[in-house]
C-alpha cells in the first residue's frame, strides 16, 4: 500500500500524521510553510483534558506543563457575580490553556524520529488524480519554499488539512457555506498581576463598557489573554484605542488603579462560521479548518480539528492494513460533520438571545431562577466544555452505532449512567494481560479495546485470574475478531455490572456492551465497528511511491476518469 498523503502541516495535519504513524501507517506530510508564523502570544487554544491526553499520547508530553490550569471560572454582570465554577481534578478537571505556537512546536518536536512520516518541505498541493488503486498528487514549490518545483507523489488516501482557503476543497469543488464575521474581537496578551490569579473571568457590561463583554483567561508565567467584543461592522481598533481599552478594563478590575503591565501581542479578528458540504470524495478527505470554521461563544475550532484527526486516523488505518468498506470511511463525515454542525446550530440559536441586553437583564432580575439561568450558562459552555457548545461529541447517529447485533442490548450498561453506542468511554483503571496497570485512555489510539468488568481483579495478580472464569473463553474470542483488539480487565466501570464486556473504538467511543462472553455477539460488534467486511481490493493495489520528478509512473494502472476523479487548480 502507498502512504497516506496529508496536505498541510498545521496543528491538524501534524496531529493526523502522528495518529497515523501510531497506527503503523506511513505518511507523506506536504508542508508548504504556511503554518509557520512569527511568535504570536495572543493566539492561544483551550483544550479539554481528554484532548490534552491525545496530544501526550502522540508525543507532545510537555502539554500539561506548557499549559495553565484554571482554578475557577467566574461570570459577572456589571459588578454582580452570576456564575462561579470551581475546578476539581476528579469531579470537573480544568480546561488547559496554552499558546498555539507552543502547541504547534510540541507536535513538530514529536515528529523527530518518526520513520513512518516523510515531511516534504516547501511543497504545495497543486493537482491530484484518483482512481480505484490510489491517488497521484502533484505538488509545486510554495512561494519562497525549498521544495522541488514539480513533483508527483503516489498515495493511498489524501487528507486536506490545508486551512480555511483549502486547495483540496477547491479542487474537489466542495461548497463551504456559512456566515462571515458573526462576532468580532480585539485580543491582547498581557503580563500583569490581577486580583484572582488562576481564575478565568467573563465580564458582561463591565464598568465603562456597557453592551460589551470582556473575557480574561490565565496562561502560564503570569500572562493573561484578554478578549473584548467589538460592535459588528465597526472601524478597526487603533493602537491608542486598544491601550485605552486595556487601561479602563484593568482599572475596573483593580479598584480604579491601573497595574503595571507588559503588552506582549495584540490582534483584531472576526469569527466565521462555515461547514463544508462534503468531507469525503472517494479517497480524498477534508479535516480541520478546511472542513469547518467555528469559534463563536467559546467553541474551539482547533480542538475540533484534533478530534477530526483522531476520528479519521483509525479508520484510514483499518483501510490501509485490511481494506475498508465505504460504510467505515463514510462514517468519518457522518460523525464529525454532524458533531460540528450541532455546535454551529447551537451557536446560531444562542447568539441572538445573548446579544439582547433585555434578555440579559431579565436573567439578572430573575436571580438566575428557572430556565433563564440557562442564558448565563450558554456564555460559559463553550469555554468550559459543557452542553451543546462544548461537551464531548456523542456519535449515536453514526452508521457504526445504529446497528445492534441480535441479543446484544444496552441493558448491559446497567442503570444507564453510561450512555450507549457512540458515547465517550469512561477513563477507569485497567489491567492488561501482561499485568501492566494504567488508565483506559492510555491504551487508546491503536487497537479496538475489549474491557471485561471483573470486581476483585484489582487486588489479585493477573496470573491468578488469567485462567479463571470468563478469561479463557474471552481471550480466545478476542483473538478471533476481524479487527486487532486488545483485551483489558477493569475492577469496575460506571453503570456496568460484573462480567460486562465493553468494546471500545481506538478514539475512545463505545461500540457496544454485553453481559458475559458471547463470541458471536462480540464478533458482530467488532464487525459493526469496522463498518462491515471491507470491499475487495484491486489485485495490484499498492507499490509504495514516495515521489518522483515528472508525471505519474507510466506503469501505474490507467486512470478511469468515469469512475474516479481528476482535479486540477484552475487559474
Amino acid at each position: 500500500m502507498d502512504p497516506v498523503i496529508v496536505a498541510g502541516a498545521g496543528t491538524t495535519g501534524l496531529a493526523l500524521s502522528l495518529c497515523l504513524a501510531r497506527h503503523d501507517v506511513p505518511v507523506i506530510l506536504l508542508d508548504d510553510g504556511s503554518s509557520w508564523h512569527e511568535r504570536q502570544p495572543e493566539r492561544t487554544v483551550v483544550l479539554r483534558p481528554r484532548t490534552a491526553e491525545l496530544l501526550a499520547r502522540l508525543g507532545y508530553t510537555a502539554v500539561h506543563t506548557d499549559a495553565a490550569r484554571w482554578t475557577a471560572w467566574r461570570t459577572l454582570n456589571r459588578r454582580q457575580e452570576v456564575q462561579y465554577v470551581e475546578f476539581d481534578a476528579d469531579a470537573e478537571p480544568s480546561p488547559l490553556h496554552l499558546p498555539q505556537d507552543r502547541l504547534r512546536q510540541g507536535l513538530r518536536e514529536a515528529l523527530a524520529g518518526q520513520e513512518l512520516i516523510k515531511v516534504a518541505p516547501g511543497s504545495r498541493l497543486y493537482a491530484f488524480e484518483q482512481d480505484e488503486y490510489g491517488l497521484s498528487v502533484h505538488t509545486r514549490s510554495a512561494a519562497g519554499g525549498s521544495g522541488p518545483p514539480d513533483t508527483w507523489w503516489r498515495g493511498s488516501y489524501l487528507v486536506g488539512c490545508d486551512g480555511p482557503r483549502s486547495t483540496l476543497r477547491k479542487l474537489l469543488e466542495v461548497r463551504f457555506p456559512g456566515r462571515t464575521a458573526v462576532q468580532r474581537y480585539a485580543v491582547a496578551a498581557l503580563r500583569v498581576d490581577l486580583p484572582e490569579p488562576g481564575t478565568a473571568l467573563l465580564h458582561r457590561d463591565p464598568p465603562g463598557g456597557r453592551g460589551s463583554q470582556v473575557l480574561a483567561r490565565p496562561l502560564p508565567r503570569g500572562v493573561w489573554r484578554v478578549d473584548w467584543s467589538l460592535p459588528p461592522g465597526g472601524q478597526p481598533l487603533t493602537a491608542d484605542a486598544l491601550v485605552a481599552l486595556i487601561r479602563s478594563t484593568l482599572a475596573g478590575w483593580c479598584e480604579g488603579t491601573v497595574p503595571a503591565y507588559d503588552l506582549l501581542g495584540s490582534a483584531e479578528y472576526p469569527v466565521h462560521q462555515r461547514l463544508a458540504r462534503r468531507w469525503r470524495s472517494g479517497r480524498a478527505f477534508l479535516a480541520g479548518d478546511a472542513a469547518h470554521l467555528l469559534g463563536a461563544l467559546g467553541t474551539q475550532g482547533l480542538e475540533e480539528g484534533l478530534r477530526d484527526a483522531e476520528n479519521l486516523a483509525w479508520k484510514l488505518a483499518i483501510a490501509w492494513h485490511q481494506g475498508a468498506s465505504d460504510t467505515l470511511l463514510d462514517s468519518y463525515q457522518a460523525e464529525r460533520r454532524y458533531a460540528v454542525g450541532a455546535r454551529l446550530r447551537a451557536a446560531d440559536q444562542a447568539l441572538p438571545l445573548l446579544r439582547s441586553s433585555g434578555a440579559w437583564h431579565t436573567v439578572r432580575r430573575s436571580l438566575l431562577s428557572g430556565p433563564m439561568s440557562r442564558h448565563t450558562e450558554l456564555l460559559a459552555d463553550g469555554h468550559l466544555g459543557r452542553g451543546l457548545l462544548g461537551a464531548p461529541p456523542v456519535y449515536d447517529r453514526s452508521p457504526l452505532a445504529l446497528t445492534t447485533p441480535r441479543g446484544a442490548s444496552r441493558a448491559a450498561l446497567g442503570s444507564g449512567v453510561v450512555a450507549g453506542p457512540g458515547s465517550e468511554a469512561a477513563d477507569v483503571p485497567v489491567v492488561a494481560l501482561d499485568g501492566t496497570r494504567g488508565r483506559l485512555r492510555e491504551r487508546l489510539g491503536r487497537d479496538l479495546l475489549a474491557v471485561l468488568v471483573a470486581p476483585g481483579t484489582g487486588v489479585w495478580d493477573s496470573r491468578h485470574w488469567l485462567t479463571a472464569g470468563l478469561m479463557p473463553q474471552l481471550t480466545a474470542a478476542v483473538a478471533a475478531l476481524p479487527t486487532r483488539t486488545e483485551l483489558l480487565v477493569a475492577e469496575n466501570y460506571p453503570g456496568a455490572t460484573a462480567h460486562t464486556v465493553l468494546l471500545i473504538r481506538p478514539d475512545g467511543h463505545v461500540v457496544g456492551a454485553m453481559n458475559g462472553c458471547r463470541p458471536t455477539d462480540l464478533y458482530a460488534y467488532a464487525d459493526v465497528a469496522r463498518g462491515g467486511p471491507p470491499r475487495q481490493r484491486p489485485a495490484d493495489e499498492g507499490a509504495a511511491g514516495l515521489g518522483v520528478d515528472g508525471p505519474p509512473d507510466a506503469g501505474a494502472p490507467e486512470v478511469d476518469e468515469s469512475a474516479g476523479a481528476t482535479a486540477q487548480l484552475r487559474s
